[in-house]
């Protein structure tokens, strides 16, 4: 271009490329991950391009792939992350090249009337329920072998660059360090948050806790945290019990050792159910067996697992009748751009611990291993 500004000393004109990386592509259902090179634009206005540093494997993810969770493909997963700024976009004012950041697959727009409430979380510029695929103007940043790919739920971290919206990323504390923090983009703030966030467990508390993953183990700590006096772990994989000991539990249930309904089992336990249970696997069975194991007039029992797509619950009305409690719980009940910064900046006053909740470190090449690791429960 040939032109003249009048403008003050220096002028510079900042011009952003496409980025060409490696990103781990789902094509379609029920099929291995593919290590692909990949476009991802520029960022647009409100946008900023993030270099992806850690990230981890979820349930949730692998809910795509098996068909649970309903997306569009092919499709770029992950939603556990932690990066560095790579560019920004016009009008973005507040972060810079090299802040480091966490995306956030709940959103915070701070206009919508859930971000207004004192109540809620679930901003309604999520892409949980629609599942668009897309970024908020409803178009992708990333191309791969000339076919358009899919971002999930606003973040899409299994690559090394990815593109999100300014009110779906947090700035933290530049000394953090990103593998382990990456955590706290959902698993440990869903499971902590859940029990101090959406319960809300009074110290002196019983608990059950349905599912011993990562964030499982998370909701474990919240409950050691919040004061609860019992913390009953069950799972059907007894390997697990003792980093939940570890972590705080007080007994650990495997379902498998009873011939009766595991509701029944903890019954007989507490002498008249717990205070609060959680489900955290996504099972309809196990929600309702967390909610019979509530006591029956002021329990509450949540669900964090992820509910499968197109399955119905069916259950005794009287259950809820006789006065229990049932909520549900999404990234913890916390608002993520106001909280995630806070929740780092405890980890780093060492409030919480998050190095147990990391089993194995994967190169991205490695994906498909991590992900038969994890459905493998180890």
């Amino acid at each position: 271009c040939d032109f003249q500004m009048q403008v003050p000393f220096p002028f510079s004109v900042l011009c952003l490329q496409v980025i060409k990386c490696k990103a781990a592509v789902m094509w379609e259902a029920n099929k291995p991950f593919s290590i692909e090179e990949v476009e991802v634009a520029p960022p647009k206005a409100h946008e900023i391009r993030i270099k992806i540093v850690a990230t981890g494997i979820c349930r949730s993810d692998d809910h795509v792939i098996t068909g649970s969770l309903v997306m569009p493909f092919p499709i770029i997963l992950g939603h556990e992350a932690a990066g560095v700024v790579e560019s920004v976009g016009e009008g973005v004012t507040s972060m810079k090249p090299g802040d480091k950041v966490i995306p956030l697959f709940v959103p915070q727009c701070g206009e919508c009337s859930t971000c207004l409430s004192t109540k809620a979380n679930l901003c309604s510029k999520n892409d949980l329920g629609s599942a668009t695929g897309l970024m908020p103007d409803g178009t992708t940043r990333f191309t791969c072998k000339g076919k358009a790919v899919h971002h999930f739920i606003g973040t899409s971290t299994f690559t090394e660059y990815t593109v999100v919206h300014e009110s779906a990323v947090a700035k933290i504390d530049s000394a953090a360090p990103l593998e382990k923090v990456c955590l706290i983009g959902c698993g440990f703030s869903t499971g902590y948050g859940a029990v101090v966030q959406t319960a809300r467990v009074e110290p002196g508390s019983t608990c059950a806790v349905f599912g011993l993953g990562g964030v499982g183990l998370s909701v474990v700590m919240g409950c050691k945290a919040a004061g609860a006096s019992r913390i009953i772990a069950i799972d059907i994989n007894s390997d697990k019990f003792a980093k939940a000991k570890e972590l705080g539990a007080t007994d650990c249930v495997n379902p498998k050792d009873f011939k009766k309904p595991i509701h029944e089992v903890l019954i007989e336990m507490t002498g008249h159910g717990v205070d609060y249970s959680f489900e955290v696997i996504g099972r309809t069975e196990t929600m309702t067996a967390a909610l019979a194991s509530c006591q029956y007039n002021y329990g509450v029992s949540v669900i964090v697992g992820v509910p499968p797509a197109s399955q119905k619950i069916t259950f005794d009305p009287m259950l809820l009748f006789t006065g229990r409690t049932w909520k549900g719980s999404v990234f913890g009940g916390w608002k993520s751009k106001d909280s995630v910064p806070k929740l780092v900046a405890d980890y780093m006053k060492k409030k919480f611990v998050l190095d147990p909740l990391i089993t194995d470190t994967l190169p991205l090449s490695k994906i498909n291993e991590g992900f038969d690791l994890l459905r493998t429960g180890k």
